[in-house]
């Protein structure tokens, strides 16, 4: 990947690359072990979301982008051992543009 570009092409083809994973030898695949113990990539999630709030509030801006990065990718990581798609989650996504975020919870809540 580069350090400048599109980023929707850069998610796609970090996407891409855990896919590749699916296959690999966990052995020498942080991806292919998280792929085959979806609770561990889960808790991950978890994890990264808690040390991505914690550099949101003190860390550095450096900080924050490395721990998001860290928490993008393991959502991708579990989306893919889900066996769901970067248009399937595009689709979320473009069902809530141009919608408020106040009123799509509350839609949800109803």
């Amino acid at each position: 990947m580069t350090k400048t570009g599109d980023t929707a092409q850069e998610i796609a083809a970090l996407y891409a690359t855990i896919v590749a994973r699916k296959t690999a030898d966990p052995a020498d695949s942080y991806s292919a072990q998280l792929l085959a113990d979806l609770p561990r990539a889960a808790r991950k999630i978890g994890e990264e979301a808690s040390e991505t709030m914690v550099a949101a509030l003190s860390g550095s801006d450096e900080e924050l982008l490395a721990e998001a990065g860290d928490l993008l990718y393991h959502l991708l990581v579990v989306l893919v051992a889900r066996g769901l798609t970067l248009d399937q989650l595009t689709e979320v996504l473009a069902q809530r543009a141009g919608t408020s975020g106040i009123a799509e919870k509350a839609a949800r809540d109803a």
